[in-house]
């Protein structure tokens, strides 16, 4: 069993360092300003804001014992907080789990 362990830490990890690897390989080929780069930039964003909005609308797990306006109210709260922390994603990160805590408290 822990041979089973072992052996899947060392392939993902493999996995993980080659694409890296690749990836600073090529990016002395790719400038910033290229259309390429800025669709694979759109395609992350736009994927990240997609898993966000499936985690506020269809949520899994504990957040599904939450309700919908706690969890609109957290993600409206934390936009705000990021915008005035100069976009410092720490402050809205942490903020987000103590507001979600006390809202699921106050609407249940």
């Amino acid at each position: 069993m822990i041979t089973s362990f072992a052996l899947a830490i060392a392939i993902t990890s493999i996995a993980t360092f080659l694409s890296r690897i690749l990836g600073v390989l090529s990016s002395e080929k790719i400038s910033e300003e290229s259309k390429i780069f800025r669709w694979f930039n759109c395609l992350a964003y736009s994927t990240l804001a997609a898993l966000i909005s499936r985690i506020v609308v269809f949520p899994t797990g504990a957040l599904s014992e939450t309700d919908y306006m706690a969890r609109f109210i957290t993600i409206i709260t934390c936009i705000l907080i990021f915008y005035l922390s100069r976009k410092n994603p720490v402050y809205p990160t942490v903020f987000s789990a103590i507001l979600l805590y006390i809202l699921k408290g106050y609407f249940i």
